[in-house]
Formats: structure tokens, C-alpha cells, sequence
């Protein structure tokens, strides 16, 4: 909002400085200078009366959107929230199927590993067969 009011000071300083020049500059009578001056200031009065009715709307304009803005944010969250709980109740049940498929594969590998350490060691016994070497 700093920049807009340095905007309108701007524009006035600049239109009080413009129009003063131009009153000064101009050969006229004192009747005719008055009157160009009347008109020019009332120009000018209505020109930053109109600043500011337009400085207020865009005012207005901007705390409406921010005002909006939250509300979606707010809304889009909750939507989040919603789907988030609706996946993990749709997860959920099959996630404990999942782990105990694991768990029971687990258990037959604990089961092939003991049954391949039980027929290799059965096969590396030595055998006591008597060679007859003649």
C-alpha cells in the first residue's frame, strides 16, 4: 500500500506543480486568470476526489479478495483433509491383508531355509562305505 499513496502524492504534487506553471505562464488578464484558475483548481479538486474514491474501491477490492482467498484456502483444506481420511479408510483393510500375506510368507521362507539346512546337512555326513582298493 506504500507505493500507491507515493502513487497519488506523486500525481498531486505533479498536477499542483503542472497547473501552477501553466497559470503563470499564460498571458491573460486578471479576470481571464482568475477564472482559468477557478477552473483549474476545481479540475483538480475533482481529479483527487476521484483518486480517492478509486484509492478506497481497490481498498475494498483487495480486502474482498483476500477475503475470498482464505475462504477457498480454508475449503481446499477441509477438501484435503476429506480425501486423505477417505483413502486411509479405504487403505487401512487392505494394508493388515498386505502384512499378513508378509507375515506368512515370512514364515515359509523361516520353514524352506530350515528344511534346505536340514538336507545339507544330511547330505555332507560322511558315508562309511569300505573301498576294497586290490
Amino acid at each position: 500500500m506504500p507505493n500507491a499513496k507515493s502513487l497519488v502524492l506523486g500525481m498531486i504534487v505533479g498536477g499542483v506543480a503542472g497547473a501552477a506553471y501553466t497559470l503563470l505562464n499564460t498571458p491573460s488578464s486578471g479576470r481571464d486568470f482568475r477564472e482559468n484558475a477557478k477552473l483549474k483548481s476545481e479540475n483538480l479538486k475533482t481529479t483527487i476526489l476521484s483518486l480517492k474514491e478509486e484509492g478506497f474501491q481497490l481498498k475494498d477490492q483487495i480486502a474482498q479478495t483476500s477475503k475470498e482467498g482464505a475462504e477457498l484456502i480454508k475449503e481446499l483444506s477441509e477438501d484435503v483433509k476429506t480425501s486423505i481420511e477417505s483413502w486411509k479408510q479405504t487403505v487401512e483393510p487392505h494394508q493388515k491383508k498386505i502384512q499378513s500375506y508378509l507375515e506368512q510368507i515370512e514364515e515359509s521362507l523361516k520353514e524352506l531355509e530350515e528344511k534346505a539346512k536340514a538336507e545339507q546337512s544330511s547330505d555332507t555326513q560322511p558315508s562309511h562305505e569300505v573301498v576294497n582298493h586290490q
